[in-house]
């Protein structure tokens, strides 16, 4: 069992009566656990270029793209499309055109990469698979890749003074908070596992920057010590957060974020949204 998948299942002991409803996820990891890479995958050793595009606030997306072949990651998107199949027979038709094109070769790797902050291509949307779909699909299917991928870039992005809202690695927007011992903010990617320092009063994904535009919602039917929802006023987007100084077991953030849908659901129902979607989201 994967350091996830014990997570995984920490958290169902801890939230039983999610255990039916988020099997997903349980899928998604048991088919990323399986899952061991065709060839090496790591980018070759670069610093110097990945500290340049980092200073030109340019995420290291491009070198993941010309990286990564079909091959590759051919295993995780085809179980990634079966588990999301099963959990939306609605979407069948349109993952079905995905898979064809994939096996023409007209959508790869790339399409499903995040670009100027948005995950997902046109090229997979002619599909029919709309973005949110587009968006989960690359998320329940990317993760164990781009890991890999990443590995020798994560130690040398301190130095770099990386502040944008998006993931220095992948170039995502950030799927979860954290606030660690020190009190900082630290984001959490969900497609590749990056994680790096953000401003406390920022808005991650418009970058408006104050405490007037921010909220916390924490309502009484999913009030959590140590859990909230912080959401922009003026981009209406939303991100779940956890601070670990309260909420010391808390698990990894990809485990933390699937695990909580009840936030999600208060937070739509505000009227907020998320790029980086749950699949509260998909079912809507």
């Amino acid at each position: 069992m994967s350091d996830l998948q014990e997570a995984w299942a920490d958290l169902l002991r801890r939230r039983p009566a999610f255990r039916d409803s988020l099997t997903i996820y349980g899928d998604i990891l048991e088919g990323w656990a399986r899952w061991s890479p065709p060839r090496p995958l790591a980018l070759a050793p670069s610093p110097e270029a990945w500290r340049g595009s980092w200073e030109r606030g340019t995420p290291l997306v491009a070198e993941a793209a010309g990286a990564l072949r079909a091959a590759d990651v051919e295993d995780l998107v085809g179980g990634a499309m079966e588990v999301l199949a099963r959990a939306e027979p609605a979407l069948a038709p349109a993952l079905q055109r995905f898979a064809q094109a994939w096996d023409r070769g007209a959508i790869g790797p790339a399409a499903l990469l995040p670009a100027r902050g948005r995950i997902g291509s046109s090229a997979s949307e002619a599909s029919g698979l709309g973005a949110d779909a587009v968006a989960f699909l690359a998320g329940a299917s990317l993760r164990p890749a781009l890991e890999a991928l990443f590995a020798p870039a994560r130690q040398h992005l301190a130095a770099s003074g990386w502040s944008l809202g998006i993931c220095p690695f992948c170039g995502s927007p950030p799927g979860f908070i954290d606030v660690v011992e020190d009190g900082r903010r630290v984001l959490a990617c969900h497609l590749c596992g990056g994680a790096w320092p953000f401003a406390k009063l920022r808005c991650p994904f418009c970058g408006v920057e104050g405490a007037a535009h921010q909220v916390r919602l924490t309502p009484e039917e999913a009030r959590e010590e140590g859990y909230l929802v912080s959401a922009c006023r003026e981009c209406r987007g939303y991100i779940k957060e956890v601070d670990r100084r309260a909420r010391w077991n808390a698990g990894p953030p990809l485990v933390e974020d699937w695990g909580s849908p009840h936030f999600d659901l208060v937070a739509h129902r505000q009227g907020y949204w998320r790029p980086v979607p749950s699949i509260v989201q998909l079912a809507r």
